[in-house]
């Protein structure tokens, strides 16, 4: 890589790790805000699923905005917002106002994932090594997050602890501005034509998209987002709910032990990245985004009952699962890339994680609404779902 490589690399890396941290300590805030407060599994998952809504739904607008203005700006209002809104989680005295950080925390994250992707997909020279690295980064954040919320649960209350997670935020703002980088070094002549610049070219940009193969590529990650969402909203209390784990904590002392198992399977998916990125250099990636679905497919329908066994089957399907989970990410980013034009990249990742966050959002009300009013067993039979039908899109688009 070269200077400017490393330099777009490096902040979107940084911006990248600082989303996942603040997205994946929810689930463990969740957890207490669940006895903190007089709610229910499926209204917390509501409004889990509000924000995180936003965190998708906002990312078509942010993807028009990094196509006109640059990327780099909108990744630091990114980190900024994020880090203020978890300062605002520290004195929320009720659930609504939990809801309102978390939806300014949505508003805020939206912003990240088109303008940094669109930066990599045309600023690096290196796409796929980029897309690795960045997507090692975020797992970093994905594992860090719930691991460094857990470990500061210890010894503070966890309004303490939003605070202490919402300073760094501030700061790598400003460290954000301070880099210089070349946004179109890879596809310099790429954005001769511009991005769309009224409603009715934006209109005219989606209808040509979306009158391709890319209306498959949405497909895939919509199920993806709804898969991972679905997954992780409510894992760590499905865990804790195990008998072997109640019983491991009682006798140990340890407190909520599956709080670490769930970071454990958060940390492994930094291979899961590094591992699709380097495979979107070597195959095709709708062979891999199906392959990879079909994997998912079955591990959803045998999580539960591999993890039900005991500690050593528990640590070896959530390895597997944090694996795959996240080996998916990368190939479905270079199919964007593969599946749309230069000058209309950050629309195009603006539809891509309004499908992953934005629709998949709806996975943490799936969740609730499945654990408050059936069993955990449906809840993982329509993961099962999801993983299949992208699965079978991901082979459409290797026969296309």
């Amino acid at each position: 890589m070269n200077r400017n490589d490393r330099a777009i690399v490096g902040v979107a890396m940084l911006a990248h790790a600082l989303v996942h941290t603040y997205e994946l300590s929810i689930p463990i805030l969740v957890t207490i805000w669940l006895t903190e407060f007089s709610t229910t599994t499926a209204e917390l998952g509501l409004v889990v699923t509000v924000g995180m809504g936003l965190f998708g739904l906002g990312a078509l607008p942010a993807g028009v905005l990094a196509d006109h203005v640059g990327s780099k700006p909108l990744i630091a209002a990114c980190v900024a917002g994020m880090g203020a809104s978890f300062l605002l989680l520290s004195v929320a005295p009720s659930v609504l106002v939990i809801a309102l950080a978390l939806v300014c925390w949505g508003v805020a994250a939206s912003v990240y994932h088109p303008a940094g992707l669109s930066l990599i997909s045309t600023g690096v020279t290196e796409r796929g090594r980029g897309l690795a690295f960045h997507g090692i980064a975020g797992n970093v954040g994905i594992a860090a997050g719930p691991l460094a919320t857990s470990l500061l649960l210890l010894a503070f209350d966890w309004r303490t602890v939003a605070v202490v997670l919402g300073v760094p935020a501030l700061v790598a703002a400003g460290l954000v501005l301070l880099v210089s980088v070349d946004e179109s070094a890879h596809e310099a002549g790429g954005k001769a034509s511009g991005p769309p610049s009224s409603w009715s070219a934006f209109l005219d940009t989606s209808k040509t998209l979306f009158a391709g193969a890319f209306v498959l590529v949405f497909g895939i990650v919509m199920m993806s987002g709804l898969y991972y969402r679905g997954v992780l909203t409510f894992l760590p209390e499905l865990l804790s709910d195990l008998d072997f784990v109640q019983s491991f904590a009682a006798d140990s002392g340890i407190d909520s032990p599956a709080r670490y198992v769930y970071s454990g399977l958060l940390a492994v998916g930094v291979f899961g990245q590094y591992a699709g990125g380097r495979l979107t250099d070597r195959m095709p990636p709708e062979r891999g985004i199906a392959i990879a679905f079909g994997v998912l497919a079955v591990l959803a329908v045998a999580f539960m009952p591999l993890a039900g066994i005991g500690a050593v089957p528990l640590l070896a399907v959530s390895a597997v699962l944090g694996f795959f989970l996240f080996v998916v990410q990368p190939m479905y980013q270079a199919l964007v890339a593969e599946y749309s034009p230069p000058e209309t990249r950050g629309i195009s990742y603006g539809f891509t994680y309004l499908g992953v966050f934005g629709v998949g959002a709806l996975g943490a009300a799936v969740a609730g609404g499945l654990l408050t009013y059936a069993t955990p067993f449906a809840l993982f039979l329509a993961l099962a779902a999801f993983a299949a039908i992208a699965s079978v899109l991901g082979f459409r688009l290797v026969t296309n």
